[in-house]
């Protein structure tokens, strides 16, 4: 299997030594270095080239620690005399600080070689925040990589960049639209009652590009942690799945909900709200069983082999006169939702390490905003969760 194929964390040494026998040479995707990046600025600058390229380009991987010749991997020589931890601590200190905007996702491993030395991996993903620019040092320099390797991007290039970039988010927010029109319509893969309606839409920047197609299958096939991955509403377990022309659709008839998985990456879940007689629905209930399904969704995400950035997106329909029921105490307090669509402005998780509930607590104030209170309750005055 191609380094390019499997998770980093999943890495090892015998596949260091797959791409020595297959003679894999050095391309868009990979690049070898006998040693890693020096301390002096025109070193740094170098590396942050390399780097940008990768996020530039297609993504890939930077192997230190392998001999190349004419870009053919000749030995892996391993990295001598090197604390690695540190090593991985001063390479990450100098992307964060020399490349604008800050790549997502990148990713850094040593791997222990059978000679007590090692090779370290970085894996780069191609970024939708891009272009680029590496900034260290006063530079303002774009690089992207085709097969001979990095190249510097010329001025018609960083600006085609940055159009794709902005049609990108462009097409994600219409693609938004357009589901919510057919939410509106009834256009739904399995019928639902003309409840009010809340909808999440997780949506990974990359899920509109020509070679975007995840096999969803593995999320009925795959046993992970000692559980199936099968997708759960934000209320109840779905009862039902079957493959649809869009890719896996899970769902329950009683409750009147589904989760839709596409097959670009781009997860859709409805679910109907539960009013109670005051024609309100219990927020904070609502909040703990969205946090619960965003982590399931973007962690079966991670399985099928998205990379990040990834849009978060809340949308409630047909609460037009709907309140939030916080408790008995304040039954009487804020005032209804003046609007029958609530659409609850993106959010960006940029790595599958984020914390949900710091990343949601935007979208849950806009909430409760909307029925007329300051904030949500769900969290203190000084951001933090408390429910």
């Amino acid at each position: 299997m191609s380094i390019n194929k499997k998770p980093l964390e999943s890495v090892e040494e015998s596949d260091l030594q797959n791409l020595l026998e297959n003679q894999v040479p050095e391309s868009k995707i990979i690049d070898y270095k006998e040693m890693l990046p020096g301390k002096s600025d025109s070193d740094k600058k170098e590396f942050l080239f390399d780097v940008s390229s990768f996020a530039n380009a297609a993504g890939g991987h930077l192997v230190y620690g392998i001999k190349e010749e004419e870009g053919f991997p000749v030995e892996i020589c391993g990295l001598h005399n090197i604390n690695p931890d540190e090593e991985i601590r001063r390479m990450e200190s100098i992307i964060q600080d020399g490349i604008d905007p800050r790549i997502p996702g990148i990713s850094i491993r040593s791997i222990q070689l059978k000679y007590a030395n090692c090779a370290i991996v970085i894996h780069i993903p191609k970024s939708w925040a891009s272009p680029h620019m590496v900034t260290f040092k006063g530079s303002s320099k774009f690089y992207s990589r085709n097969s001979a390797g990095k190249y510097p991007l010329d001025v018609s290039e960083i600006r085609s960049a940055f159009l794709l970039s902005e049609t990108t988010a462009e097409r994600i927010r219409n693609f938004r639209s357009e589901r919510l029109s057919k939410i509106v319509a009834g256009e739904t893969p399995t019928p639902l009652n003309e409840s009010p309606k809340s909808i999440l839409h997780i949506i990974p920047f990359g899920a509109f590009e020509p070679g975007a197609k995840f096999d969803v299958s593995i999320l009925e096939e795959e046993k992970y942690n000692n559980r199936y991955l099968i997708p759960n509403s934000l209320y109840n377990s779905h009862r039902y799945r079957r493959y649809n022309f869009d890719g896996l659709l899970t769902y329950e008839v009683k409750q009147n909900s589904y989760a839709q998985v596409f097959r670009n990456g781009a997860i859709e879940i409805v679910d109907t709200l539960k009013l109670n007689a005051l024609n309100s629905f219990k927020i904070m209930d609502y909040e703990s069983s969205l946090l619960e399904s965003l982590r399931e969704y973007t962690f079966i995400q991670k399985r099928l082999g998205i990379e990040p950035p990834i849009f978060i997106m809340v949308s409630l329909l047909g609460v037009d006169g709907v309140g939030i029921f916080v408790s008995d105490y304040y039954a009487n307090e804020g005032a209804p939702i003046d609007r029958n669509a609530l659409l609850v402005p993106e959010i960006l998780i940029d790595n599958f390490e984020y914390e949900a509930d710091r990343m949601m607590k935007p979208a849950f104030d806009a909430i409760w905003n909307a029925a007329g209170w300051k904030r949500s309750w769900c969290y203190n005055e000084d951001g933090k969760r408390v429910v």
